[in-house]
């Protein structure tokens, strides 16, 4: 496995620690595959995770961008769920009356299939432009004709839209050149401090105390903690102003303002580089033990003869899947998207199907990929009638 990328991608930092390594791990995790064969044979990629001792910033130094498909079959929707859209719906709310944002134009980059953009058009009369080369015009069942998106890349070229806030949620992490990428955005947006940038990223201090593997996955090419976002953004010009956690601590929401003029390079009230070190030097201990856990476990159940099923099959579920040491016991994965059901979990091949697939199927053991979701995923259950045991990576 080659490291690639030997220089911080947001600070230029040389000083680099390796970590974590997985190869030949799916370059893609949500996009619809419609056969098993399909799904088996995906193209893989190496993760080889990277800390950065001067900032903080983590990323995979073995990341390949033209691995990747970004197209209408790639479905990282959540809009599926009642416990996602109470908060996105409460975060919409949030956002235009913390920053005034009523009949507001607003630049969404990484708009996804436009749930947020609708959102805040539906709640405060935005007007708003939204980017993602997975935007699918046939899903969009709520037309609004003061948001238009456009099915592309945000880049240089789209410089010239201008908004009274620019909202990134869910990309950045996606994107390898992060400080390019940042001073791009601070180059379209301006000087006017009255612009509002708001950025929102996976929180990668919870990942390291976890040991998440379930959320280290090709497509996540970087992993920010609060100082290392902040650093970023005050080294591309902006004044940060607040930094905190959302949705039971797993995303860090960033708002920031364009600032004509120097800006302090290191924003000490987030730095946190030495809690990280400490938290990278224990992931490798941690991952081993906790993918053991989950393999001596599973190997009990398939031993017992129980049925197992994930439910979640995004990118959580492929990382979890394609890292444990044996998912031959897990048939099925079930997911609420139905655009996802009846296709194919890259590289291990189970057939994503419905919660009601499971009246019939009648699992013994439940794996829920996101906490987040247990009470949805239970009331499901009940309302199915079944009973069993659930756990949560």
């Amino acid at each position: 496995m080659t490291a690639t990328v030997l220089s911080c991608p947001c600070c230029n930092g040389e000083n680099i620690t390796p970590f974590h390594e997985a190869g030949n791990v799916p370059v893609n995790s949500v996009l619809a595959l419609k056969s098993k064969q399909e799904a088996l044979e995906f193209p893989v990629g190496d993760i080889s995770l990277g800390f950065c001792e001067d900032c903080g910033f983590i990323y995979n130094s073995a990341f390949d961008p033209k691995l990747l498909e970004y197209s209408e079959r790639y479905d990282p929707t959540q809009a599926f769920s009642g416990t996602f859209n109470a908060w996105h719906r409460q975060l919409a709310t949030d956002v235009i009356e913390r920053f005034g944002l009523q009949g507001k134009r607003v630049i969404e980059i990484g708009c996804g299939k436009g749930e947020f953009l609708h959102l805040l058009g539906e709640i405060g009369n935005v007007e708003g432009v939204g980017f993602d080369p997975s935007y699918e015009p046939a899903r969009d069942a709520t037309p609004n004709d003061r948001l238009d998106f456009v099915a592309d890349f945000y880049s240089e070229k789209y410089s010239d839209v201008k908004g009274d806030a620019v909202c990134c949620k869910m990309t950045l992490e996606h994107i390898g050149p992060s400080k390019e990428f940042i001073e791009t955005v601070r180059r379209a947006v301006g000087d006017d401090p009255n612009t509002v940038i708001l950025f929102q990223v996976p929180d990668v201090v919870r990942i390291l105390e976890e040991a998440a593997f379930w959320d280290v996955y090709y497509e996540h090419c970087s992993y920010f903690s609060a100082g290392s976002l902040a650093a970023l953004f005050q080294r591309c010009g902006f004044e940060v102003t607040d930094v905190r956690l959302e949705y039971g601590d797993q995303y860090l929401m960033l708002v920031a303002h364009p600032v004509n003029g120097e800006v302090n390079s290191q924003p000490t009230a987030y730095d946190d580089v030495e809690g990280l070190r400490a938290r990278v030097g224990q992931f490798a201990e941690r991952l081993t033990d906790i993918r053991e856990s989950w393999g001596a476990r599973l190997a009990k159940y398939k031993a017992e003869g129980k049925k197992t099923v994930v439910w979640g099959s995004g990118s959580k579920g492929v990382a979890f899947l394609t890292t444990i040491p044996d998912h031959s016991g897990i048939d099925f994965v079930v997911d609420i998207n139905s655009f996802r059901q009846g296709h194919f979990m890259a590289r291990t091949g189970q057939e994503i199907v419905s919660p009601e697939f499971l009246a019939d199927y009648k699992p013994d053991v439940v794996i829920i990929m996101n906490p987040m979701y247990r009470d949805e995923i239970e009331k499901d259950l009940a309302r199915l009638g079944l009973s069993p045991e659930v756990l949560t990576a």
